[in-house]
């Protein structure tokens, strides 16, 4: 159902109030030095239940591998990208403390974009090489420290709702530090708001399926391109395999909406 004008308008209204909100706490915390991680983790999934419930969207999950991260074992997600919404999606579907490696320019963003780096997000310069290299040691270093790195190797949203071109950045990181890649694949998240529109639908229903994670310390620099097709078809198999019916039902997947 196609929200009205007066109701896409709370939508978005919340969506920023939130969003400013939580941004604000976490400027907050840095400049007491109070920031914990932890609790970081607690709010952004909390935002991300939050907006999921301001469209009624209902999230099956699907996990039949029993996926979960280690400590002191680096991951990466990686998902495909069909909307906004893909993020809050990956925080309520995953565990460990995700942060997103996301394009620099929305760090640019007043408050939103502080809130994120005081949140510990990652950015990366697409239009200065250079500068993506030390953008990408620094997620190094923050992987060492915990963090579980989310990153859309597709680099934008897709229009079609197919696969596009995989970006080789987030592979390196994932061979360097031997990392575990996570393999999600998102479907529906298009149906809640479409690339290029404001326009919001209601109580669509969504799919995340996680995959059998890919150990990157298993290929080099050299056979690179080898864990970028193997990543890929797991997300293209992940996206077009659907919902089992007895997964739905019974198995280890999740359904909710409000």
């Amino acid at each position: 159902m196609k929200a009205s004008f007066y109701r896409k308008i709370w939508i978005m209204a919340q969506g920023i109030a939130v969003t400013l909100g939580i941004s604000v706490l976490g400027l907050y915390m840095r400049f007491t030095r109070t920031y914990e991680r932890g609790f970081a983790d607690r709010v952004l999934r909390w935002w991300s239940g939050f907006l999921l419930k301001n469209v009624r969207a209902g999230v099956h999950i699907e996990n039949p591998h029993q996926v979960t991260v280690s400590p002191g074992t680096p991951y990466i997600i990686m998902s495909n990208h069909r909307s906004h919404y893909d993020i809050p999606l990956i925080f309520v579907s995953l565990p460990g403390s995700i942060r997103m490696l996301t394009k620099k320019e929305l760090f640019k963003v007043p408050v939103w974009g502080k809130g994120l780096k005081a949140a510990e997000f990652l950015s990366i310069d697409r239009h200065d090489h250079a500068q993506a290299i030390r953008d990408l040691d620094y997620a190094r270093e923050q992987m060492k420290d915990g963090i579980v790195l989310w990153v859309a190797p597709e680099g934008t949203r897709s229009r079609d709702g197919r696969l596009g071109e995989f970006k080789k950045g987030g592979f390196m990181v994932a061979i360097q530090t031997g990392a575990r890649i996570i393999p999600v694949g998102i479907s529906g998240s298009e149906k809640i708001l479409r690339p290029g529109t404001w326009d919001f639908f209601l109580d669509q229903d969504v799919r995340v399926s996680i995959g059998m994670p890919i150990d990157a310390s298993t290929y080099t620099v050299e056979t690179r391109d080898c864990l970028i097709d193997d990543v890929k078809e797991a997300i293209r198999g992940l996206v077009e395999g659907g919902l089992s019916e007895e997964a739905a039902l019974t198995g280890p997947a999740r359904h909710t909406r409000p």
